[in-house]
């Protein structure tokens, strides 16, 4: 597997050891090339722990973009395509961030590592 692109809650998930991530989406993470990381999991990482809504990433807000490297992943595109693609996209899916991830993986030909089957017939899952 040459690239993929972890939904916000699996980068999460990776940094803390969470026993949710599948054996799966481990073995992706680890075969593949390239990891990617979209924008938007550091804003919505950070609106939800300023919200108090995922209070056990606050250890991690602020070292966030230095784990990114740490771990060995990069950084996806997060350009104007991607944005307006994730704006006007036919899908129901109302959540930005989502729309988001799912615009940046079609956009790269990527599949998304995700436990939320949300993303299922519209980009590509490994869960």
């Amino acid at each position: 597997m040459k690239a993929v692109l972890l939904d916000t809650h699996v980068w999460a998930w990776s940094l803390t050891g969470d026993y949710r991530l599948s054996e799966r989406a481990t073995k992706s993470m680890t075969e593949a090339d390239r990891v990617l990381i979209s924008p938007i999991s550091f804003f919505e990482i950070g609106q939800k722990v300023r919200l108090g809504k995922w209070p056990e990433m606050e250890p991690w807000v602020d070292k966030l973009a230095t784990l990114v490297e740490e771990q060995g992943g990069l950084i996806a595109d997060l350009d104007p395509v991607v944005c307006l693609s994730a704006g006007t996209m036919s899908w129901a899916h109302r959540d930005p961030f989502d729309r988001l991830l799912a615009a940046t993986a079609a956009r790269y030909s990527l599949p998304i590592i995700s436990a939320d089957a949300v993303f299922d017939g519209f980009v590509p899952r490994i869960w």
